[in-house]
């Protein structure tokens, strides 16, 4: 096995089918071996039963559904499938494919150069922003990012496009030690990469934004959340 892609899906019944049909087109054409693996993080809206029902015979693509109760976290839902991978390379992708599924070419040739992981950045020269979000959701996020990165030591300016690719190797050991299980998993990742001694490269990505998203921080509650979960990260790897 060569690639393998974890796709976590909370309640994504209505448009993960379009998301796997441009990947699995995507990926017949390749001269590799692969794998999807959608990861049902507790879904009620019938997640598993329409991929199966839409794609019960896969054709040259392995596909594999595996859901769990209750609803965890993003971060729970990704380690969950990137541990149970299979490839030699194995990445997560978000489900409303805000990513096409071809910008996997970049990050595979930077792992093939050497890199450990390799990351999609929506801020770097050369990626393109087809629809942006909201200016509120662009300014939080930036300084958001500024705060991330001083306290982490890290340097990247986007650590949450859901688009990254590791090596096996890498990511049995980063997963095996994730303990966040929110979508701040990313930037903890990321430190525990450095911490390791991973090489991490980014690389530009054509990124549009997707309405109706699953995760949404529209209170001062839930973007106080991200923070607390941001300076969770060191207290839980002492």
């Amino acid at each position: 096995m060569h690639l393998s892609i974890i796709i976590p899906a909370y309640n994504e019944s209505d448009r993960i089918r379009s998301t796997l049909v441009e990947t699995m087109r995507y990926l017949d054409g390749q001269g590799y071996k692969s794998e999807i693996v959608v990861v049902s993080d507790g879904s009620t809206d019938g997640t598993k039963e329409s991929v199966e029902k839409a794609f019960g015979r896969s054709g040259k693509v392995s596909l594999k559904v595996l859901e769990y109760h209750p609803n965890r976290g993003k971060g729970y839902a990704v380690r969950y499938g990137m541990l149970r991978a299979g490839g030699a390379f194995i990445m997560f992708m978000d489900a409303d494919y805000a990513v096409p599924i071809q910008e996997v070419e970049k990050g595979m040739v930077l792992l093939e150069k050497g890199a450990d992981i390799a990351i999609a950045s929506r801020a770097i020269a050369g990626s393109v922003v087809e629809a942006h979000q909201n200016l509120f959701r662009e300014m939080s996020a930036k300084i958001y990012t500024f705060i991330q990165n001083r306290y982490l030591g890290i340097n990247y300016k986007d650590t949450q496009c859901g688009f990254k690719i590791f090596r096996a190797e890498a990511a049995q050991e980063l997963f095996q030690n994730q303990r966040l299980k929110s979508v701040i998993f990313d930037p903890e990742i990321l430190w525990l990469a450095k911490q390791h001694g991973f090489t991490v490269t980014e690389f530009p990505v054509y990124w549009r934004h997707i309405e109706n998203s699953r995760i949404v921080y529209d209170s001062f509650q839930k973007s106080l959340f991200v923070f607390q979960e941001l300076f969770r990260i060191k207290k839980l790897h002492r």
